[in-house]
């Protein structure tokens, strides 16, 4: 990974934890990047390419709308309901905003996970003012 790319992601992690401030969120190391999860359910990913987001298979139609989004495939198979999104399709704030929304809407709706993971919160329980 170069600097510019190393850069690139290390900015979309920032960009991603300043948008969830205030919510239960904590995050891991997964799929070669930074997993993003909500009260344990997996939320949304980093990586050099992009972002995947967890939209859920509802969701998943309009989503692939989006031309610079594609289905996501992990060992070789899809995985329904997540959609990565390019790096260009996630430069304005607003853009990587509205994925987190619909990730969110998808996500809160699941029923939270054990504490058998033992994850570590991303941040203290603040809430932007």
């Amino acid at each position: 990974m170069n600097t510019h790319q190393l850069s690139g992601a290390m900015n979309l992690e920032e960009r991603i934890r300043a948008l969830l401030i205030g919510l239960p969120i904590s995050k891991k190391r997964m799929f070669g990047g930074i997993t993003f999860l909500l009260n344990g359910n997996m939320l949304c990913c980093t990586s050099k390419k992009g972002l995947m987001v967890r939209v859920g298979k509802d969701a998943e139609p309009k989503a692939l709308a989006n031309p610079m989004t594609k289905r996501c495939d992990g060992a070789g198979h899809t995985m329904p309901g997540f959609i990565s999104i390019e790096l260009d399709g996630i430069t304005q704030d607003n853009a990587l905003a509205d994925w987190l929304q619909m990730a969110l809407t998808y996500v809160d709706a699941l029923p939270p996970k054990t504490e058998k993971f033992k994850i570590k919160p991303l941040h203290s329980a603040r809430r932007n003012k």
